[in-house]
């Protein structure tokens, strides 16, 4: 799968997910350092990749815009070492992989998944 890492993660990650056979990129490393959400998401969609944050404005983003790309993992997790982020992640890849292509936001709490189908607003 591919993915954005966004600023607010471990650099970390993008190498530990690297290593499990995905293409993941941080946005530190693709100029997005500082760079406001709606610009890390238009990076995203424009990529075809996954975006990863802890971010919360995200899913604000997306309901407000209607939006159907790209997908979003929100971890709101009390352990956000990337080691434990890719552990989570990729034990759970399986489960929530349709949805990922389909284009949904998907959060991952210390006990749950929650998924929910991109777009938003509207229908939704």
């Amino acid at each position: 799968m591919r993915f954005l890492v966004d600023e607010c993660l471990s650099v970390l990650l993008a190498g530990l997910l690297n290593t499990e056979g995905h293409d993941a990129v941080h946005a530190l490393d693709v100029g997005l350092a500082g760079q406001h959400d709606e610009q890390v998401m238009a990076k995203a969609a424009q990529q075809q990749r996954i975006l990863l944050s802890a971010d919360t404005d995200f899913g604000e983003i997306l309901a407000r815009s209607g939006d159907s790309v790209p997908s979003v993992v929100l971890f709101r997790r009390s352990d956000r070492t990337a080691k434990r982020i890719v552990s989570v992640l990729v034990a759970h890849l399986d489960d929530i992989e349709e949805a990922l292509e389909a284009g949904s936001f998907i959060v991952i709490t210390d006990d749950r998944i929650r998924i929910r189908q991109l777009p938003m607003s509207g229908r939704n």
